[in-house]
C-alpha cells in the first residue's frame, strides 16, 4: 500500500510518501517538505501566531494534493513539541482541521521517543542488543534505551535546537556568556533524567537520529547524503568538541557554508551541537551511529503492525 506520513515538527513540516507492507521495509516514494520553523512563531504568551497557522494550513492543503496525485491511500498526520506545548495548540489543530479536513494527532514526548526507538530497532535488528537512542528535534531531546522493540525507558527533555537557540543564543554569533549558560543548562537537564537510563546498564549500541545529528556528523567528516542513506555515518565526541568553538564563532551566514548545513537550520546548529555534546559526555559516549530511520518510519511501522493484530 502507499501511505503518507505528515509530520508537523518544530522546524520542518514534512510529508513522506512510502510504499509499505507488513514484514517489509518502507520504501520512500516522495518527499514534500518546508522549513516552517513553528517554534520561531511563538508569541510572548506561548501562542503560535496567526501567520504561522496560515502557512501551516496552506502546506497541509498542498500535501493533500501531492498525496492524491501520488495515489496515497491513507495519510497519518501528527504534530510534536511546537504544537504540543503551545498555549493555543488545540485551537491550531482545530483551525487546520477546519481548513483542510486533516486531524493532527499530537504525540507526547514519550510517544515520540518510543516510535523513534521502534524505527531504530527495526533498522539495526536484534543483534544490536541494548540500544541507547538520542534524538534532537526543534523543540525537544528524546532519549530511550532498551533491548526490545519497546524501550524500557523513554523520556523527553525540553532541549530542542530551535527552542534553545531562540531562548538562549540571542546574538549572532552568540556571546561567550550565552554559550556557557546554554551549555550548563543542557547538562543539568540531561543529568536529571540520566539515572533512569544508566541504571539499566551499558548499551551495546548508541544511535542518534534527526537532521541535527546528520548535520553534525557531516560537519565532522561523515559521507554526504549523495552517497545514499545506507552508508555508515558516525559522530565522534572528540571531533564534535573540536568543532563547537569554531561554530560558536561563526555567524549564521557563515555556518550555512558548512557541509550539510542548510540556510534554514544554520542558526540552530550550535545549540544542537551543545546538546549533543552534553548527552555524549553525561552518558560517556565516544562515538554514536546516525540512523537514517526516525519518527516518521516508526509511525509507519506501528501502523503496519496494527494491520495484522
Amino acid at each position: 500500500m502507499r501511505l503518507g506520513v505528515l509530520d508537523v515538527g518544530s522546524n520542518t513540516v514534512h510529508l513522506l510518501v512510502v510504499d509499505a507492507h507488513h514484514g517489509g521495509a518502507p520504501v520512500a516514494a516522495h518527499s514534500h517538505k518546508t522549513e516552517l520553523r513553528l517554534s520561531e512563531y511563538l508569541t510572548d504568551d506561548g501562542r503560535i501566531d496567526a501567520t504561522a497557522v496560515d502557512l501551516l494550513a496552506d502546506f497541509v492543503r498542498s500535501s493533500i494534493d501531492v498525496a492524491e496525485d501520488l495515489g496515497v491511500t491513507e495519510i497519518m498526520a501528527f504534530a510534536t513539541s511546537a504544537i504540543r506545548e503551545a498555549t493555543n495548540g488545540e485551537a491550531v489543530i482545530a483551525e487546520v482541521a477546519r481548513r483542510t479536513g486533516v486531524e493532527l494527532v499530537v504525540l507526547s514526548g514519550d510517544e515520540e521517543a518510543r516510535l523513534t526507538f521502534l524505527a531504530v530497532r527495526r533498522w539495526f535488528g536484534w543483534s544490536s542488543g541494548r540500544v541507547l537512542l538520542f534524538d534532537i528535534g526543534g523543540g525537544s531531546l528524546e532519549l530511550a534505551i532498551g533491548a526490545d522493540e519497546d524501550p524500557d525507558v523513554a523520556v523527553s527533555v525540553p532541549l530542542g535546537a530551535g527552542r534553545m537557540t531562540r531562548d538562549h543564543l540571542l546574538d549572532d554569533p552568540p556571546t561567550e556568556k550565552q554559550v556557557k549558560s546554554m551549555r550548563k543548562l543542557a547538562r543539568v537537564e540531561i543529568a536529571q533524567v540520566a539515572g533512569s537510563i544508566t541504571r539499566l546498564g551499558q548499551p551495546e549500541l548508541v544511535v542518534a537520529t534527526s537532521k541535527t545529528f546528520r548535520q553534525l556528523a557531516r560537519i565532522t567528516g561523515a559521507a554526504p547524503s549523495s552517497e545514499g542513506f545506507r552508508v555508515r555515518r558516525t559522530l565522534g565526541r572528540q571531533s564534535l568538541r573540536e568543532w563547537i568553538p569554531k561554530i560558536a564563532a561563526m555567524t549564521t551566514e557563515e555556518r550555512a557554508t558548512l557541509p550539510g548545513v542548510s540556510a534554514g537550520r544554520a542558526r540552530q546548529v550550535l545549540a544542537g551541537a551543545l546538546v549533543a555534546e552534553a548527552a555524549m559526555d553525561i552518558f560517556d559516549v565516544d562515538e554514536l551511529i546516525v540512523c537514517p530511520w526516525a519518527l516518521r518510519e516508526g509511525v509507519i511501522l506501528r501502523k503496519l503492525d496494527g494491520l495484522v493484530e
